[in-house]
């Protein structure tokens, strides 16, 4: 096999595999109502540990760089998951911060989040997981 054929079948098995994950979890989230945007959002907000976050700081934390954050985050404000408040020292800035409901439904979530990761994963062996975050983490640093 030519090198652009393996690389070309490299990329698509990447994608693939990446797709698959995404729908395997979002089916997951279904029940709780929760897209895995959202979900990323507020594990982006419990992970800052009561400190506010920008809209630019959850965009830039965001595993799809695409997503309308501002229409993510104002469903989670409807679903009283998250809050918004104005900067005590820039009163143009908009602060946001988990609620106790949306660290309650995270505690919830990450249970059956680690169930379905090690699902998605059975098929490789741990010494494979390793490897394989290797090599994601070469990619995803370029």
């Amino acid at each position: 096999m030519r090198q652009i054929e393996f690389t070309k079948n490299t990329v698509v098995g990447l994608l693939k595999a990446s797709s698959r994950a995404e729908d395997f979890l979002s089916k997951v989230l279904k029940p709780y109502e929760i897209s895995l945007q959202q979900f990323n959002v507020l594990r982006i907000l419990r992970g800052r540990k009561e400190k506010p976050a920008n809209l630019s700081t959850i965009q830039k934390r965001m595993v799809h760089k695409n997503s309308n954050t501002t229409r993510l985050i104002d469903k989670l404000i409807e679903k009283f998951l998250v809050e918004r408040k104005t900067s005590e020292e820039n009163r143009r800035k908009i602060e946001l911060i988990i609620t106790p409901k949306g660290k309650s439904m995270l505690s919830e979530l990450d249970l059956v989040i680690e169930k379905a990761e090690i699902e998605i994963l059975k098929p490789l062996d741990l010494e494979e997981q390793k490897s394989l975050r290797k090599l994601l983490n070469k990619i995803n640093l370029n």
